[in-house]
């Protein structure tokens, strides 16, 4: 039923909203930003360097897509109010739906930008490297692993993000042995960073003869992708890089030469792969990314620990310290353990439908 009275207490709030959004970007200095990019964008030599120019041209559309979505909030909001004064002076029924439908349409379009005002951080803008690793438990976890590893792509496909297949290890008999995907897009990491930590599954296994129920848990790692974004020291002594034959899903064009570079980085251990290219050139440049990526991570995760341990707080790290629970059985539920969002349309969640996960997580990151 249509009552003016919840119509008007939408739109002041609606207000108030749209004039802390305006508080908070600063708009003229965007802008002029904007400005100044499109003009570099116009100079004789702008293409002379290829990597500069396009993150020159990502900058700019960056910042008009915040820009003209804020300014086409604000006019739809003007719109719908001009319509709630007709409707007062004239109550028409037709216009009152189509003011019903324009009013959610608009609230959802408020969440949407509300949501990307969080990601604030140094490089939530950044594509996302996301890793699957299964835990013990085999064939079952491994299986588990590919679940995931649809979920997570159905979900880029969805925000029309690209997906890239770095790195695939397949399981002996289903499933992953690991996977490493690029997910390139705006504020592709931004979003993906709540995901990262350990995922558990309860089923009955497929694999059972007995029917018995099974819990399994894959570890997902997500990093920002850096080109020359951040200065790290890697050391050519420091470094172990061996070449191989490329298998499994991304690979499979390339596997008749020694073509897939696995990068170790000596000092810390950590071990990269990329196999996505034909070129060993290609391979080896984007395999070192990835390892600026783990390398910088590890450094955060170096910082944030120090800080915890002055705090005095005491995190495990380990198969218990699952972020989320996906219960096949014996009742349907997903849960996220950090925020307690859950909801009972587990296949929806294995389609990709991760966005209410990720909206509360980022919610929670601020307080909110």
């Amino acid at each position: 039923m249509f009552e003016f009275a919840d119509v008007r207490n939408v739109l002041e709030t609606s207000a108030k909203k749209l004039a802390d959004f305006r508080g908070s970007l600063d708009l003229e200095n965007k802008e002029a930003r904007i400005q100044e990019l499109d003009e570099m964008m116009l100079m004789p030599d702008f293409w002379n360097d290829q990597n500069a120019a396009q993150t020159v041209i990502n900058e700019a559309n960056a910042l008009k897509a915040v820009v003209n979505e804020f300014n086409d909030l604000v006019d739809t909001h003007e719109n719908l109010e001009m319509t709630l004064e007709l409707l007062k002076e004239e109550p028409d029924e037709e216009l009152q739906e189509e003011l019903s439908n324009e009013l959610v349409e608009f609230q959802q379009k408020m969440d949407a930008f509300e949501l990307q005002m969080l990601l604030s951080e140094p490089y939530d803008k950044n594509n996302a490297i996301l890793e699957l690793h299964p835990g013990a438990g085999g064939t079952e976890s491994q299986d588990w692993g590919s679940m995931l590893l649809r979920m997570y792509t159905r979900w880029a496909e969805q925000h029309g993000f690209k997906v890239e297949t770095m790195d695939y290890l397949p399981g002996d008999e289903a499933g992953i042995k690991s996977v490493t995907l690029l997910i390139q897009g705006h504020n592709a990491y931004g979003y993906l960073k709540a995901e990262k930590g350990v995922h558990r599954l309860v089923r009955i296994s497929p694999f059972d003869s007995a029917g018995r129920r099974h819990t399994s848990f894959v570890s997902c790692d997500v990093m920002p992708e850096f080109n020359n974004e951040i200065e790290i020291d890697i050391r050519s002594e420091d470094l172990k890089v061996d070449t191989y034959r490329a298998t499994g899903a991304g690979g499979q064009h390339i596997n008749t030469t020694d073509s897939a570079v696995r990068i170790t980085h000596i000092p810390t251990g950590v071990v990269v792969s990329c196999q996505a290219e034909r070129s060993q050139i290609k391979n080896r440049d984007k395999a070192m990314n990835m390892l600026k990526a783990k390398l910088y991570q590890l450094e955060i995760e170096k910082q944030q620990a120090e800080l915890d341990a002055i705090r005095g707080e005491q995190k495990e790290i380990g198969w218990g310290s699952q972020i989320r629970s996906y219960v096949f059985h014996p009742y349907s539920m997903v849960k996220d353990h950090r925020t307690s969002f859950e909801t009972g349309n587990v296949q929806g969640v294995m389609d990709g439908e991760l966005d209410g996960f990720i909206n509360a997580y980022l919610r929670t990151r601020i307080g909110q």
